[in-house]
């Protein structure tokens, strides 16, 4: 059941050694690349990350990265600005696609936020990430996404998680 899924979600920060299997890595993918976007343009493009070197540099974007250094994979997600006005939110309907599958094919993920972030004093994370990855000037960083076998068992979200004060009838209500 999907709401199960749901509940099984959540951030993994810790993950146990080695590599994924080509066809997890494939299940993930098509998440990303079956996701809904406005007007069907999907401006979206995806970097694939194994390289140890690289997933330790990706760690180092900004501070809350670090378990990306001991992730297998490192999933980041790119908006093409000149396609779409509302890339960042397509490119968040694919962050969740993926965080999704990871958790559905028995895996651990964590969203780690770059777009509107810093690396360091005014160098933007996006900018350090897209250093290193040869990132057109067009495209922006929106997240990058670790993905890892799970070394931490999280409890699945609840009833007490629900804040349903946070849904109203109709209108607005205080």
């Amino acid at each position: 059941m999907f709401t199960e899924l749901l509940k099984k979600r959540r951030s993994v920060r810790k993950y146990s050694s080695g590599p994924l299997a080509e066809d997890q890595i494939r299940i993930i993918t098509e998440a990303a690349l079956l996701s809904p976007s406005s007007r069907n343009i999907r401006p979206w493009e995806f970097i694939l990350v194994r390289d140890p070197d690289t997933l330790r540099y990706l760690s180092r974007a900004k501070e809350g990265a670090k378990m990306i250094a001991d992730a297998a994979l490192a999933i980041v997600i790119l908006g093409d600005t000149e396609k779409s006005d509302v890339w960042v939110e397509d490119c968040s309907i694919v962050a969740s696609n993926i965080l999704l599958a990871v958790t559905d094919i028995g895996l651990g993920a964590c969203w780690v936020q770059i777009r509107n972030r810093f690396h360091s004093g005014t160098e933007r994370a996006g900018d350090y990430v897209s250093a290193r990855l040869g990132v057109p000037e067009r495209f922006e960083v929106e997240a990058v996404i670790a993905v890892g076998r799970p070394e931490e068992k999280r409890p699945p979200l609840g009833e007490s998680d629900m804040d349903w004060s946070k849904v109203h009838q109709e209108r607005f209500s205080a």
